[in-house]
């Protein structure tokens, strides 16, 4: 049993990376799904698709890889945590690695990057920064 969905999924993509897999498949929820599709348009991985049916769903995530064979996931950091929930307002998001990452946020409108949460004004639960 998995107490951090979230977490889970961001340290599968980032070790995933670091051995050189070039698709994973992780446990289907809308959550991650959502998570997922956010990182693709944020051009973090290079396709996500839902597969099976009924109780027996998957998502296969196809990793990205530049064309020196290293991967655009350097690193993740999970910033909430299920014992600890961080909320960030839109006047206190601030860039990650000076604008070369991204930081997730689950808000009232859906999955949002930061710089997408900054345009929209609107905060949420800061779920990690990728890099």
């Amino acid at each position: 049993m998995v107490i951090d969905p979230v977490a889970d999924l961001i340290i599968q993509l980032k070790n995933a990376g670091a051995v050189g897999k070039e698709v994973i498949s992780v446990p289907y929820s809308k959550f991650k799904f959502a998570v997922a599709s956010k990182l693709k348009e944020s051009g973090y991985i290079k396709n996500v698709t839902k597969r099976g049916r009924k109780t027996h769903k998957c998502i296969e995530i196809e990793l990205l890889y530049g064309e020196n064979g290293t991967t655009r996931i350097n690193g993740v950091s999970r910033v909430s945590k299920p014992s600890r929930r961080v909320y960030e307002k839109a006047s206190s998001i601030k860039p990650v690695k000076y604008g070369k990452g991204a930081l997730i946020l689950s808000t009232p409108k859906g999955i949002l990057t930061d710089k997408e949460a900054r345009v929209q004004n609107i905060g949420g639960e800061a779920l990690f920064k990728i890099w």
